[in-house]
């Protein structure tokens, strides 16, 4: 069995949060670095034999501080950044609803072809996904821990991947900041044993 610890980056900072950041490489507040360490600590008993991250910054600390205690260095994967919110980088929920009516629709999956304004569509993060995670299965042997840190969208895309469901229902499941999930692979299929856990954080989400 191969199991993939799937963990969201922590915190940015509070002027960059409500914005739509995709490939804009925001870094880790102070806070989300104190949620980066909380999982280090959870995670430090664990046997992880490979450490993967999306090149982006906030993504790439995260990782680089959960990897701390097992000495296994960080292999920076550009396919797993978020999604390209393309002309929308940058703008707040708001903004994006009252310039671009409509645009919050692309979060549903129902045309997983049309990409947001001068961006990616989720087709094409899926994609993406699917590249990233052959490359880090054929890497690895079965019986192996992996830590993947990335983002909200690609940690969705590769849980509805992993269990069959079609990817337009990627929507319907939540990933917290500096969250927890567990996959299990196995020649049959995959189990989601831990989905979203932030238990780590104790109040410091």
């Amino acid at each position: 069995m191969l199991r993939l610890f799937l963990v969201r980056h922590g915190a940015i900072p509070d002027v960059e949060a409500g914005r739509y950041w995709g490939h804009t490489d925001i870094p880790l507040s102070q806070h989300g670095i104190r949620q980066a360490e909380m999982l280090r600590q959870r995670l430090a008993s664990e046997n992880i034999a490979a450490v993967y991250s999306s090149d982006l910054s906030r993504a790439h600390k995260t990782a680089s501080i959960i990897a701390g205690p097992h000495d296994v260095p960080v292999t920076l994967c550009h396919d797993l950044r978020e999604i390209d919110f393309g002309q929308l980088e940058g703008t707040t929920f708001d903004e994006a609803q009252r310039n671009r009516p409509g645009v919050e629709n692309l979060w549903f999956g129902t045309d997983p072809g049309t990409g947001f304004p001068g961006g990616e569509s989720l087709d094409a993060l899926a994609g993406r996904v699917d590249s990233a995670i052959e490359r880090i299965l054929e890497a690895g042997s079965p019986d192996i821990s992996v830590l993947l840190v990335a983002h909200g969208g690609p940690i969705r895309v590769l849980v509805c991947r992993m269990m069959g469901m079609d990817v337009s229902r990627w929507w319907q499941i939540r990933i917290d900041l500096a969250s927890l999930s567990v996959l299990e692979v196995y020649p049959e299929g995959s189990v989601v044993s831990i989905l979203n856990d932030v238990c780590h954080l104790g109040g410091a989400i």
